[in-house]
């Protein structure tokens, strides 16, 4: 019963949900890799770095989230894990990047960052909650 119901989800994907887990991907590879292939305009626009080595690290990081999250996305598996994933990572980014600008560590710049996560997170809860009671409907019939 399990295994038909998580076979159904990949099948019977929303399409606004595939679509939000590819751009989701993609904005995180992106962002990701802006600091590991030209530091100085990412120091440009985001304010003085005192690690760049941590910097990159959390480069590295976010650029692997985007890729799990496109992946996922093209090969249609977007499950509790990856919902997970891409909500806790964008709540994280932005919880973040708020504490920082509040207590002046970070540019104001960032703030348009927590805005692009919050409205990804508001979006992934809708369109999983679309998807769930879609799924629910078919598993009853």
């Amino acid at each position: 019963m399990i295994e038909a119901k998580r076979s159904m989800t990949y099948r019977g994907q929303s399409q606004w949900l595939t679509w939000l887990c590819q751009f989701q991907g993609v904005y995180f590879f992106l962002t990701g890799l802006w600091p590991l292939i030209h530091i100085d305009s990412f120091v440009r626009v985001t304010g003085p770095k005192y690690d760049i080595w941590l910097v990159k690290t959390v480069g590295i990081l976010i650029l692997v989230i985007g890729g799990v999250l496109f992946s996922a996305a093209r090969h249609r598996r977007i499950n509790q894990e990856t919902f997970s994933l891409a909500v806790g990572g964008a709540a994280g980014l932005a919880a973040i990047d708020m504490y920082y600008v509040a207590i002046d560590r970070i540019r104001e710049v960032y703030l348009l960052d927590a805005l692009a996560e919050i409205i990804l997170i508001i979006l992934w809860v809708v369109f999983w909650v679309k998807q769930s009671s879609v799924t629910d409907r078919r598993s009853t019939v």
